[in-house]
């Protein structure tokens, strides 16, 4: 891919310090009062401004018809040998007439189209639609239902949200793993010092950081316990879960990530998820962090992930009361559980010896374990408070079952394999799957990125695509690297008590593909040895490839982005979307592009970087809605592909101040 820049990225002051009270940039400001003010002097000189505007318009169109007329018969004139570059050139000016066309008109509609996006108040600095806790209460949710996902209409505010009074850059990775500023997330002193699960009490409270260690005097430590798990598995220890098929962890109620931080060094990807919180969240101090994480919750509704997605799920005192709602919660962990998977859960409700002297808690302690059996989990180990199940690796197991025992097979009909937060089922899932194949004959990481022939085949591709694949995004990543690190490193050469290492290590951490396809972003990343992970998003409404990311070995989710993604505000450094607004157009746009820029305004961190691929229109578009956003763009111009052009743009950092 060869690029050329064609337009400056107007560079700024990186922090911007804006009152509550402001709505907007100074210039901005005076530019509209200026406006009103000559409407009021004279509503018919505005009048004439609309008139000359339209002729302008009008002109511009007949230039154009007549330039491509013209132009038509002059290159039928022309020798052969210096067609290809007239036309090159032509269709460059052709295209920058429509952008200008496209620019004329947005100021044809006056200053309600070209206004900027004005802040939102203070108290939506942790804004997150379509989770809304008491508004669910009064629509008469209840039992855990009030914290599900609800997007009604007009869930979303038409504005920009600003970050915390003393918020600051967070530390590069792999510092910035150990170490977040207090003021970047919300959560209260008694929040830290009371945390109750196993992973929230690896962490204090430093001043304005909050630490976290992998050891607690309160606890044997997240090595020890990570360790243990290995050895109920019948492991050495948790450097041999790659070799025993295991990859991706899925980490309910994960405290503060400090399970998955640890298993990141022996290449375990380990995504959280949680219950939406207004405080102390652990998805948002999980990806302060820079550690995979979302929000979802077992209540009432399928997770956005296909059956069969996950090589272990973890639960440790992650307060999901497993023999409620007629285990219908472990069905869920069983359809998400690929074959030979395992399902480890620690629990005060586990220990032996408490259980017998409650009658209560020994009920439920049965129940979940007569339940796992009759889902053909094999009871592999119990120590103490922790229980390690197995998934079975054959079908047949289901069958020898006694009739009546446990929860039926899901119909053709009920297995759908890309829920999309459809009611939870009370039958087993993923049994119609072509991809019920065990964890243990599988590839092993990293060859499991690189899938055979007859697996690729289940997707209807060739090998030479995902080849294909591969070798693009290899370039692109090289491209885009290139381009911004000299952005990164001349803006901030170095940060007080932070030396900025050398381009293009650390420069990005938590990363989202807005439409990942097959996964080509994450693979060229992680091939370039970059410290970094990716949020692969698949859109409800393209391809169905996220089981053959799942399958890669890297996380994927499918949602539908004219709904809000289900994460805390300034969580990603870097979103990537390739060919996602062609895809919305040729859905007739079911929302604005403005919407889906403001979503992604929500969840960029500031001074985060966009890049956007597409058609050369959509493109020119994209750039003047940037304006209103208040991003700083640059369009570059990619000279292998004439139709499509790159949009980087960059966040600016808005510093609230106090009225």
């Amino acid at each position: 891919m060869v690029i050329k820049m064609s337009r400056p990225l107007h560079r700024g002051v990186p922090a911007i310090r804006v009152t509550s009270s402001s709505n907007g940039l100074l210039d901005s400001q005076v530019k509209e009062q200026t406006e009103k003010e000559e409407l009021d002097r004279n509503q018919s000189s505005h009048s004439r401004h609309r008139l000359t505007i339209l002729l302008l318009k009008s002109s511009l169109v007949v230039i154009v018809i007549l330039a491509l007329t013209g132009s038509f018969w002059w290159t039928l004139s022309i020798s052969t040998s210096s067609r290809g570059h007239i036309f090159h050139s032509s269709r460059r000016l052709q295209e920058q007439l429509v952008s200008d066309l496209w620019d004329i008109g947005e100021l044809s509609f006056g200053t309600s189209r070209m206004k900027e996006i004005e802040f939102c108040p203070g108290e939506l600095e942790n804004y997150i639609p379509c989770f809304n806790v008491s508004e669910n209460l009064d629509s008469g949710f209840s039992d855990g239902n009030e914290y599900d996902r609800v997007c009604r209409q007009r869930s979303r505010q038409n504005c920009l949200v600003l970050p915390p009074m003393n918020y600051k850059i967070p530390l590069r990775w792999p510092t910035g793993r150990d170490i977040i500023w207090v003021a970047n997330v919300k959560i209260t002193g008694q929040e830290v010092f009371t945390s109750g699960s196993l992973t929230k009490r690896m962490m204090m409270l430093e001043e304005e950081q909050i630490s976290f260690r992998s050891a607690s005097l309160m606890f044997d430590g997240v090595e020890d316990y990570s360790h243990q798990i290995a050895e109920m598995i019948g492991l050495r220890n948790e450097s041999n879960f790659i070799q025993a098929g295991i990859r991706t962890i899925l980490d309910i109620g994960c405290g503060y990530g400090s399970f998955g931080a640890h298993l990141f060094s022996e290449q375990i990807l380990t995504i959280c998820i949680a219950n939406y919180e207004s405080s102390g969240s652990q998805v948002q101090l999980t990806l302060e962090r820079g550690l995979p994480a979302m929000i979802g919750s077992f209540s009432s509704k399928q997770l956005p992930h296909p059956s069969l997605s996950f090589d272990l799920l973890h639960c440790a005192r992650c307060g999901i009361d497993w023999d409620k709602n007629d285990g219908s919660f472990l069905i869920e962990v069983d359809r998400v559980l690929r074959p030979g998977g395992y399902f480890v859960w620690t629990s005060p409700l586990i220990n032996v010896q408490s259980s017998l002297r409650n009658k209560e808690k020994q009920k439920r302690w049965n129940f979940v374990r007569d339940f796992a059996e009759n889902l053909c989990w094999e009871l592999m180990s119990q120590q103490d408070e922790t229980v390690v199940w197995k998934k079975t690796s054959k079908k047949t197991c289901y069958n020898s079952r006694i009739s009546g025992s446990g929860p039926s097979i899901c119909s053709k009909v009920q297995d759908v394999e890309f829920p999309y937060y459809r009611p939870l089922q009370n039958c087993i899932g993923g049994m119609h799957s072509r991809r019920w194949v065990p964890i243990e004959e599988r590839a092993t990481w990293p060859s499991r990125s690189n899938l055979n022939p007859s697996e690729l085949a289940l997707y209807g591709l060739h090998l030479d695509e995902l080849n294909e694949d591969t070798a693009n995004y290899r370039i692109i990543v090289r491209n885009y690297w290139s381009l911004l690190s000299p952005l990164i490193f001349s803006d901030h050469p170095k940060r007080p008590g932070d030396e900025d290492p050398s381009p293009p290590y650390n420069m990005l951490r938590n990363v989202l593909d807005m439409n990942a396809r097959y996964g080509g972003l994450n693979a060229a990343l992680l091939e370039a040895r970059k410290s970094v992970w990716v949020m692969n998003v698949v859109p409800t409404t393209g391809p169905k490839y996220l089981p053959l990311i799942l399958d890669r070995g890297y996380f994927g989710v499918l949602h539908d982005w004219c709904e809000a993604f289900p994460t805390y505000p300034r969580t990603y450094d870097m979103v990537h979307a390739e060919g996602l607004l062609s895809l919305e157009s040729s859905q007739h746009w079911r929302c604005t592009m403005l919407d889906i820029f403001t979503e992604i305004d929500r969840m960029l961190r500031p001074e985060g970087w966009i890049i956007i691929r597409d058609a050369a229109l959509l493109i020119d578009s994209a750039r003047v809605l940037t304006r209103r956003l208040k991003w700083e763009a640059r369009v570059i111009e990619i000279e292998s592909n004439n139709d499509e052009r790159l949009l980087i743009c960059q966040k600016p950092f808005f510093k609230r101040q106090p009225s």
